[in-house]
C-alpha cells in the first residue's frame, strides 16, 4: 500500500451525536484529523478531564489511532494532551475520547462541536524481545537523560 492510498477506517456516531463533523483533515497536507468535542467542560487551571467525541471506532489491525494535541489551543491557552501521543488500539471498541489537560493560568471552556485534538491513523510494528547477555558497544554507551549537550550544543 502506497503512503498516499487511504486506509478505510470504520466509525461509528453514538446516540445523540449525528450533527457533529466526522474527524476531517482541514488542508490536503495535514497529517491529523480534527476532532470535536461532543460536550461541554470547564477545565480549571490543573485539571484533567476525558473529553468525548461521540464516536467509536473499529481500527483496522496493524494500525493505532494517535491522539495529539492541537498546536493552537497549547500555544494560546496552556490545553494540551497530557498522554501525547495517546494511542487508541486496533481492538477498542468503546467512545473515543481525548485526555484534556489545562496548564494554563484561568480555566478554560470546551464547548460541543469545538475542534480538541488531532487524530494520527499510524502503523504499529509489533516487537519481539530477544535477551542476550551483552549488548554492541556505541559511542554513546550508557549515557542518558542530556547526555549529548544542552541547548547551547544545538545549532543556531
Amino acid at each position: 500500500m502506497h503512503s498516499s492510498d487511504p486506509v478505510p477506517v470504520l466509525v461509528k456516531r453514538l446516540p445523540g451525536n449525528d450533527d457533529l463533523p466526522l474527524p476531517a483533515y482541514a488542508t490536503t497536507g495535514a497529517a491529523g484529523m480534527d476532532v470535536v468535542a461532543a460536550e461541554n467542560v470547564d477545565l480549571a487551571p490543573g485539571a484533567r478531564h476525558a473529553v468525548a467525541t461521540g464516536l467509536a471506532v473499529a481500527i483496522p489491525a496493524g494500525f493505532e489511532i494517535q491522539v495529539r494535541p492541537r498546536s493552537g489551543l497549547a500555544l494560546k491557552h496552556g490545553v494540551t494532551v497530557p498522554n501525547t501521543p495517546g494511542t487508541i488500539d486496533s481492538d477498542y471498541r468503546g467512545e473515543l475520547k481525548v485526555i484534556l489537560i489545562n496548564l494554563g493560568a484561568e480555566t478554560f471552556s470546551v464547548r460541543r462541536g469545538d475542534r480538541v485534538a488531532q487524530l494520527v491513523l499510524a502503523p504499529v510494528t509489533r516487537a519481539t524481545w530477544l535477551e542476550a547477555e551483552t549488548l554492541d558497544e556505541t559511542t554513546r554507551g550508557e549515557g542518558g537523560f542530556g547526555s549529548t549537550g544542552g541547548l547551547a550544543a544545538l545549532p543556531s
